[in-house]
């Protein structure tokens, strides 16, 4: 008891040690009534006294109010009284008006309470299954307690409730609670809950939480919505940003979509309340958060393309031209447009089609050049349109070329009634405004970047400097500008932010481009300029200067195609060894890499500074240093020799990689001819099945003309013996001698149509004897093994054999047309015989002569047959063996799919695997580390680590013991 009141400060001893008497007494009653009512009372009592003596009803009644949450659960109402009294005891919320040092001493008792709540993680388990009632009256205060919970010790308690089953998912329905109050707490816990955890940010993402979210957002109003929606926002943050699984889930769930609405913002706004400019400021950041340059590339190019999709961009592009928005909010806007344009070519060419809503209208790009080198703009405002207009040339060779063709003589406007964005960036970089300098340069740099050919079209601008004067190329007049600010009367910062600004355009403009070095070279004050920079001996200010120098000259040296004699790769070093010494250039350089600011510029694209004396370096550029900056150092070093050695390797590799440009244009053709072989074989499949019909409809033709000449052939003889009856009944009839003589005549021209068709038949004979031996020529290949042939072969097969195939079928259709022609013939000359029969009597010889013919023409019919049903045969046994060499292609080619499908799969269970595992043993490691830890603190307090059913009954007598004496729990603090 002496202890508490030493702790106690600013209270008197009589009073303490009578409020610790107090409570003392209803700790007994609660620990000790039977009756509901009483404890029900007592509870009631310590959570009044609970707030102003925090310690004491820490110490002595947190035990039994846990012991109040385990066994009394059927009445709500001592539920919540203990679950107030624990949140008062936890809490750190109540301690406001008092001393620092007191905050501190209730700050460090909220930790400590907290860690002797959590040491059972069963008290965690049990809060969680409290929060499953309904019952306000114990729904809220759980709510409020395991947030309190969550932030003084969040790690700790974030593993036990990740551990616990279904933990999460009763925490999310608090988000479905129809009371404001607990579904706003609810969001609160649940930020506390998903901060810096991964796994349980996945976890409440899969729950549904951005669907519900969204709900609430809505329902709130928005943007114009209360403190609600600025609490929803902040939780999202926690979901997305750094988990690309989230990320991945929030743009696969069609939820960006959604945004839109939260940023329809009209021209005309009478009012921008605090809570609204904050609400949109978080929406802006959410925004951010998706297409950020941090996360993986793929993922940000799809989120860019969904945005311009659904119009989010167009939105923001809208509340970028329009009046009246807060400069904040305008600021946020530009970045937060800046990088949904970054890198994705459709929102680039968008954002260059925006216009300003004036007379006339000017680009948006325009508009914000103009801000960016107008001095009286903030500071912060004009960063954010440099950022901007860095992020619509990053990977955009099309918007470089607009950009640099505005500074082109063929371009200028000559009237002069508009500005381009190329007088622009000239007119900032050649003002009296240092920061207009930097950032002028700077963004002129992004135009040049990674574009060898705008580099050279920038060797065409030409500058008139006064009247009277030549004109001189902006190359030129940035290295007089460099040589003169030297001299000027200004500011040193503004100095050497003016100087700097020019060297890193200078530095970009001349890397990768020997003409651009040529041109710079040619000017021989340059080079002097650059040496005596270098080798002057000035303060710390200037070492910064001096190393871009040393990389100018540097990049001069190594980018240099040795077309000037006056200053070749090997002149030039003899001049830096002579005038400078290699080790001093050297240290020069590396003056670069080493200033304060450089590592800070390199961390991210946004130029983000706190003030403008920190504008010194930028991102790009950076990358820049550390690309040129090793082999800067190994060309000062080279010898002619080795330089004479590099070039020839320069050269074979060139000539390297146009062989294999070669071979790669050779591989797509083909690719190509391939393709066309595989329309021409997928055409040939469709021609060969229409022929097999057309042939299954000749075959029916022909047995129906079979079986029409046998019933001729029937009738004929039965015309033979009835021949004498007909002649007498011909006699009778009269017939003059004429007719017969004319008749015998057409009986002679069928007899010379007849041989003149023996005479075809036996051309075609021939014919079909040479595609026979073509056809053993062509199949005899195809003995070999199909696998050890190389597919092009196997397509050229399929297609020789297609138009072998094709001609046959040709010459099968032309020798169908002549058998039904001789058909035809022989039809109509069974007519007339039989016509001639009927009405003339005729001759033994004539009847001789008939019967002659008609025996010919069955036999030529059956040859014809015989070789027709012989080509058929050909024809069936080529088609097969081709259908079985396109069968096995195509079972290789599925073999193939399948395989690689089934590799693909096999590699995405053994990462999920992997992860799963690490996941584990994470886990088991935490387990053991605490389960050793409570063995140890056991060993500590002398008690001996037994069996688990020893180790209860030694527990229970300790809490024995702790009833007794209330302030062995405090000795342990």
């Amino acid at each position: 008891m002496n202890f508490l009141r030493g702790v106690m400060g600013g209270q008197s001893a009589g009073p303490q040690h009578t409020e610790a008497e107090t409570i003392q007494k209803l700790c007994d009653r609660v620990a000790s009534s039977t009756l509901l009512d009483d404890r029900r009372n007592a509870v009631r009592a310590l959570k009044s006294l609970s707030k102003k003596y925090r310690l004491e009803v820490g110490i002595q009644a947190m035990e039994h109010l846990i012991h109040v949450l385990q066994t009394d659960r059927s009445d709500s109402e001592i539920i919540g009284y203990a679950l107030d009294t624990l949140y008062n005891i936890i809490s750190n919320e109540e301690e406001e008006e008092v001393e620092e040092n007191s905050t501190r001493q209730s700050e460090d008792l909220g930790s400590q309470f907290t860690e002797i709540f959590i040491k059972q993680q069963e008290n965690v388990t049990l809060l969680l299954s409290l929060l499953e009632e309904f019952d306000f009256h114990v729904r809220w205060p759980g709510v409020k307690l395991l947030t309190s919970l969550l932030k003084q010790l969040g790690p700790q308690v974030q593993q036990i409730i990740l551990v616990s089953p279904m933990g999460v998912s009763r925490l999310m329905d608090l988000l479905a609670d129809s009371r404001e109050v607990i579904r706003n707490d609810g969001v609160l816990l649940l930020q506390a809950l998903t901060r810096s955890n991964g796994a349980i940010q996945k976890i409440v993402a899969f729950e549904n939480a951005f669907e519900r979210l969204l709900d609430i957002i809505s329902e709130e109003g928005n943007s114009d919505g209360g403190i609600v929606v600025e609490d929803c926002l902040i939780l999202l943050q926690n979901l997305l940003k750094n988990n690309n699984s989230n990320q991945n889930f929030f743009k696969e769930g069609s939820y960006i979509q959604r945004m839109k609405p939260w940023f329809e913002v009209g021209d005309e706004n009478s009012g921008w309340s605090a809570q609204k400019v904050t609400n949109l400021h978080l929406m802006l950041q959410l925004v951010r958060v998706l297409v950020s340059p941090t996360n993986p590339p793929g993922a940000t190019s799809s989120c860019q393309k969904a945005m311009f999709q659904c119009g989010l961009l167009q939105q923001l592009c809208t509340i970028l031209m329009a009046t009246g928005v807060p400069a904040d909010i305008l600021t946020e806007t530009i970045n937060t447009v800046s990088e949904v344009i970054r890198g994705c070519q459709v929102n680039q060419d968008y954002f260059a089609s925006v216009n300003a809503p004036s007379n006339p209208p000017r680009p948006a790009i325009v508009v914000l050049l103009m801000s960016m080198v107008n001095e009286r703009q903030p500071f912060v405002l004009r960063c954010a349109v440099l950022y901007c207009f860095q992020c619509f040339l990053y990977k955009n060779q099309k918007g470089q070329g607009e950009i640099v063709s505005t500074l082109l003589p063929s371009t200028i406007d000559a009237t002069g009634n508009s500005v381009s964005a190329g007088q622009l960036l000239c007119g900032g970089l050649f003002s009296t405004d240092s920061l207009s300098n930097w950032c002028a340069a700077v963004a002129l740099a992004h135009a040049l970047q990674e574009n060898a050919t705008q580099k050279e079209q920038l060797l065409r601008v030409q500058l008139a400097t006064s009247i009277g004067n030549p004109p001189v190329s902006l190359l030129q007049q940035c290295t007089n500008i460099l040589s003169q600010v030297k001299f000027c009367i200004r500011e040193k910062g503004s100095k050497i932010q003016t100087r700097v600004g020019l060297l890193m355009l200078l530095c970009t403009w001349l890397s990768n481009c020997p003409i651009a070095v040529t041109h710079f070279l040619h000017n021989s004050a340059n080079v002097p300029f650059l040496t005596g920079q270098i080798a002057e001996n000035l303060g710390e200010e200037e070492q910064l200067v001096q190393g871009l120098c040393a990389l100018l000259l540097g990049i001069s040296i190594y980018f240099n195609d040795n077309s000037l004699e006056s200053y070749m790769k090997e002149k030039l070093k003899q001049l830096i060894e002579k005038r400078i010494g290699k080790e001093n250039f050297i240290e020069k350089l590396g003056f670069i890499s080493k200033h304060e600011l450089y590592s800070r510029a390199s961390q991210k694209p946004q130029p983000n500074f706190p003030s403008p004396e920190y504008m010194i370096f930028d991102h790009e550029f950076t990358k820049l240093v550390k690309e040129l900056e090793g082999v800067i150092t190994k060309a000062i070093y080279k010898s002619s020799e080795e330089d004479k050695k590099e070039e020839e390797v320069k050269k074979t590799l060139e000539q390297h990689d146009n062989i294999v440009t070669h071979y790669k244009n050779m591989i797509r053709e083909q690719d190509l001819q391939l393709e066309e072989l595989r329309q021409q074989v997928s055409t040939l499949k469709c021609q060969n099945e229409q022929l097999q019909t057309a042939v299954t409809q000749q075959v029916s033709q022909i047995q129906q003309h079979k079986d029409q000449y046998n019933l001729l052939k029937i009738q004929l003889g039965k015309d033979n013996q009835h021949q004498g009856s007909y002649s007498e009944g011909a006699q009778m009839n009269g017939i003059q001698p004429e007719e017969i003589g004319r008749l015998r005549e057409e009986i002679e021209e069928l007899k010379r149509n007849q041989e003149l068709l023996q005479s075809q038949l036996t051309e075609k004979d021939s014919v079909i004897e040479n595609m026979v031996s073509k056809l053993v020529l062509i199949i005899l290949p195809f003995f070999f093994p199909l696998g050890s042939l190389k597919p092009e072969y196997r397509m050229l097969r399929f297609y020789r054999m297609g138009q072998e195939l094709a001609t046959l079928k040709s010459q099968l259709n032309s020798q169908s047309v002549e058998i039904t022609k001789l058909q035809t013939e022989k039809q109509e000359l069974l007519q007339k015989t039989e016509a001639f029969a009927k009405s003339v009597e005729v001759q033994g010889e004539t009847e001789t002569m008939i019967a002659t013919k008609t025996t010919d023409v069955e036999g030529r019919l059956s040859a014809l047959l015989q070789e027709t049903k012989e080509l058929k045969n050909e024809i069936k046994a080529l088609s097969e063996e081709r259908t079985a060499i396109k069968e096995q292609l195509d079972s290789s080619n599925s073999t193939i799919a399948i395989l690689q499908t089934e590799k693909d799969k096999l590699e995405l269970e053994i990462t999920d695997s992997k992860k799963e595992q690490d996941d584990l043993l994470v886990l088991l490691a935490d387990q053991d580390q605490k389960i050793l830890s409570l063995k140890n603190k056991l060993k500590d307090l002398g008690h001996p680590v037994e069996e688990e059913d020893e180790l209860e009954s030694g527990d229970q007598e300790d809490e024995d013991d702790e009833s007794e004496d209330p302030g062995k729990d405090l000795d342990h603090i």
